[in-house]
């Protein structure tokens, strides 16, 4: 059990990606909050993950909400006494042509994927120092992180931003004994990217599955989505890894979409 006693806290966790890391931290033996805008959505996930009770938390958190995230880490110590793991997973995708886009929908993104990693990253790192023991930041990048796409500038910036913060975090965290590091998935076949397929098909004027075929996955090396199982298990070997050797890093996980 690689994670043993650990306790992790994973942003937007109540489906998905963050739920099959939930999932996957909870059988490696760490205590895991699943926190989430959707309270409800967060408390059928621990019901659904830990049936037995006393190994999970489910947080109501806004991401972008400095008071709420602040709540949310604190209620994290309070139950658990600690925080070892945090995984910066809260996102949303809106596509749009730049001549298009709404100003409020550009600030609204980049508020829930970088503002969001800021807050969740101070208020988790601030515990962390304290305790003395070390700790892993993840933040949920995307191939995005390296590539651009039409259609979405704010997140191709956003995911990009993601690496910046990384590193600063490994810099100032590594005297701590803080890692930072960046999962940097390519599509995953989430309700987060089924909704993108129709939205991209109309902008583009092309079908469904030609988005699939053509804009998705043809730079993969065999025309497969990536998993939330393939990403959980990069989410498993960050967390797991205890010394600085592995900081400040990006790891890419598309089929060989983008390629280093």
């Amino acid at each position: 059990m690689r994670l043993k006693d650990k306790v992790a806290v994973i942003t937007g966790a109540a489906s998905g990606i963050g739920y099959e890391i939930a999932k996957t931290y909870l059988r490696e033996g760490a205590k895991v909050v699943v926190a989430d805008l959707n309270l409800e959505a967060a408390n059928a996930a621990i019901k659904a993950l830990d049936p037995n009770g006393g190994n999970t938390l489910a947080v109501g958190m806004d991401v972008a909400n400095e008071d709420q995230v602040n709540k949310g880490i604190d209620a994290t110590v309070q139950k658990f006494g600690k925080i070892d793991i945090l995984v910066s997973n809260a996102g949303i995708q809106i596509v749009d042509p730049i001549e298009d886009f709404e100003f409020a929908k550009w600030k609204k993104l980049l508020a829930i994927h970088l503002d969001g990693a800021f807050l969740t990253t101070r208020a988790a790192v601030r515990y962390m120092y304290k305790q003395g023991t070390g700790g892993s930041i993840i933040y949920m990048g995307s191939v995005h992180s390296k590539e651009a796409s039409k259609l979405k500038s704010p997140y191709v910036t956003a995911k990009h931003g993601l690496e910046g913060l990384c590193k600063v975090i490994a810099k100032e965290g590594a005297a701590h004994g803080v890692r930072a590091n960046v999962i940097c998935p390519g599509f995953v076949r989430t309700p987060l990217v089924d909704k993108q397929i129709p939205e991209q098909a109309k902008e583009l004027g092309i079908t469904e599955e030609e988005v699939i075929k053509n804009v998705m996955l043809k730079e993969t090396v065999d025309g497969e989505f990536t998993t939330v199982q393939d990403v959980a298990e990069v989410a498993l070997f960050f967390a797991g890894f205890e010394t600085n050797a592995l900081t400040g890093q990006s790891l890419v996980v598309s089929h060989g979409w983008f390629m280093q």
